[in-house]
């Protein structure tokens, strides 16, 4: 009798009761056989799956994916599959991201580079790492790219490296902002860019910019951002750190010249260790960004303690989203109610041992645009907690409160408060709980 030689199938199998093979052209007699199944060919795929499946594959895995079959292969080098791409440069010992090969990186350039247009790079603190990203940037000279990422996955980062591999870093980064004439979005965090780099950016590309994201970069200014925002008047989204914002650049971004500005985020994080002092911003300054820009979001995200946020929220602020990633006082949160009445957003990761009762209701009152509140190692008693929830009503559309905030008293215990909260948003609401592992 002839056998059938399907390997993949047998593999399938192996565990499987032995089936006798039927001769050809027979019935089989036995009813309850059972019939082997035929695995799919996989290269048989439309090309279009593939390469969709493709995209969400690291630079390494794709490389391996390219030699099951000719098909696939033939997709690894389909030019749509490099208009988006991040490289991801690291030890792989000390990383839980997978690193790719560096002859890999050099023959994707070399093949894929006039393809590349949403190119990221991720690095961790090596200085392996560090070289890797400034020759992948030097060759990038004939790429029309219109999104860069420059991302540190670890610290100390970028800034860390010594001066030669710094120098060349930023050699390299303007030989991109030189021969990209396109750019829309760029995206830099914890890199050696400084205010020369970015004049050069300007000098050499045509108004598209329209995000910039600058996180964490000592070495730029706010004249740096100044000069960035004078010359792309068409910028709508802009991150950067406290210390670059000034009066200067919110004026700037308030010229009749200038676009709307749609998102505006701030991070707040000590410059020096210690540093409690940070300058204050102008009323007058807000004021006109507003009436420039009435829709536009400003998000603040904090990462402060307590005594280096005096200088905050002194005077009215239009801020729509504040994060408090470390503790925040009562006497803060206070004013946030008193002053800052767009305010859309509020997460407080810790306060201490003072119940947040007259704040949290104080910002109930005044905050009329409040749908989202987090609130996670304070306290708040319960009725305090009801009577907010009153006040809102069901514009408060994501309510996140850890179970461990709610204080009881005399009026409702953490038991009894959903049912009443449930009834105030119109929804079933419960707190959330940390779970034990």
């Amino acid at each position: 009798m002839k056998r059938n030689h399907f390997s993949a199938v047998n593999n399938a199998v192996r565990s499987s009761p032995v089936v006798k093979q039927p001769r050809r052209g027979l019935r089989l007699s036995l009813p309850h056989a059972r019939v082997l199944p035929v695995l799919p060919d996989w290269g048989t795929l439309p090309q279009h799956v593939i390469l969709h499946i493709f995209r969400y594959l690291p630079l390494i895995d794709r490389a391996r994916a390219s030699s099951v079959c000719r098909s696939w292969n033939e997709v690894f080098h389909v030019p749509d599959l490099w208009r988006k791409f991040e490289f991801e440069l690291n030890r792989s010992a000390t990383s839980y991201f997978k690193s790719a090969h560096p002859d890999l990186i050099q023959q994707i350039i070399r093949k894929h580079a006039a393809h590349l247009q949403y190119v990221s790079l991720k690095v961790d603190s090596s200085i392996e790492s560090a070289g890797a990203a400034c020759e992948i940037l030097s060759q990038l000279v004939n790429c029309s790219i219109q999104t860069l990422g420059l991302i540190s996955t670890a610290k100390p980062s970028f800034m860390s490296v010594p001066k030669a591999c710094e120098s060349h870093f930023v050699s390299a980064l303007t030989v991109v902002f030189v021969n990209s004439k396109s750019f829309s979005s760029v995206k830099i965090g914890d890199a050696p860019v400084d205010d020369p780099s970015l004049k050069i950016l300007v000098a050499n590309s045509s108004d598209t910019l329209r995000l910039l994201k600058m996180s964490s970069c000592p070495h730029v200014s706010s004249d740096g951002i100044l000069c960035v925002a004078d010359h792309y008047r068409g910028l709508r989204e802009l991150a950067l750190n406290y210390y670059i914002l000034s009066d200067e650049l919110l004026l700037a971004l308030s010229r009749e010249t200038h676009v709307n500005l749609q998102h505006l985020r701030i991070d707040v994080v000590s410059e020096n260790p210690g540093q409690i002092q940070f300058h204050p911003i102008k009323k007058r300054s807000w004021d006109a960004l507003m009436k420039h820009s009435p829709g536009v979001s400003v998000v603040m995200y904090f990462f402060l303690y307590e005594e280096e946020l005096e200088t905050f929220f002194q005077e009215e602020t239009p801020v729509t989203h504040v994060y408090f990633g470390r503790s925040v006082s009562r006497a803060i949160l206070g004013r946030i109610g008193v002053h800052c009445p767009r305010l859309v957003e509020l997460v407080v990761c810790a306060n201490g041992l003072q119940p947040l009762d007259s704040e949290l209701i104080g910002i109930a009152e005044h905050c009329q645009n409040l749908t989202a509140l987090g609130l996670s190692e304070c306290e708040v008693s319960c009725s305090a907690f009801v009577e907010f929830v009153r006040l809102c009503g069901r514009r408060l559309t994501q309510l996140s409160i850890m179970e461990e905030v709610l204080v009881p008293d005399d009026n409702y215990t953490p038991d009894e408060v959903h049912a009443e909260v449930s009834k105030h948003l119109g929804r079933v609401w419960f707190p959330d709980v940390m779970p034990i592992w």
